[in-house]
């Protein structure tokens, strides 16, 4: 019974939701890059280099075997370089695009982190924290005070 109660707070504390979103986003995302990368960024790349389509680049090992009719009888084995620049490519836009939005995130949330910054609302309990902590602060100079006040007497 333990892990369906386990599985029930994971839901309602909306972990799986969050995890939902993020993996639709993901897939339309990759859907955008795809485009990008075959229909806008490769159409141009293939114009400078004359033509080649990378994505039919490849390096042939063995050619494949027809008989009269047409029939394949030994099938061609080739690596498919041009395919795995496509697929690097693809990557690398993915990989600056994740880079940029988490840093943008990280910025965000460190701006809101910081008590001391007005520009963005700090959540209650980062003020809390900062407000105890500088109550702590000015106890302990209390403190260190008082015991100096002791000591030079």
């Amino acid at each position: 019974m333990g892990f369906f109660k386990e599985f029930k707070e994971f839901a309602v504390k909306g972990n799986m939701m969050d995890m939902a979103i993020g993996i639709i986003i993901g897939a339309s995302f990759n859907k955008v890059i795809d485009v990008l990368v075959k229909k806008v960024l490769m159409p141009p790349l293939s114009l400078m280099s004359n033509g080649i389509n990378l994505q039919n680049r490849k390096l042939v090992l063995r050619t494949s075997e027809l008989d009269e009719a047409g029939k394949v009888l030994v099938e061609e084995v080739a690596i498919q370089y041009g395919a795995l620049a496509e697929a690097l490519i693809d990557f690398l836009i993915i990989g600056m695009t994740i880079f940029v939005v988490v840093k943008a995130m990280n910025k965000l949330r460190d701006r809101s982190q910081n008590p001391k910054d007005k520009t963005v609302k700090t959540p209650k309990d980062i003020q809390l924290l900062s407000e105890l902590n500088t109550l702590m602060q000015e106890q302990n100079e209390l403190l260190r005070k008082q015991k100096s006040q002791r000591e030079d007497k």
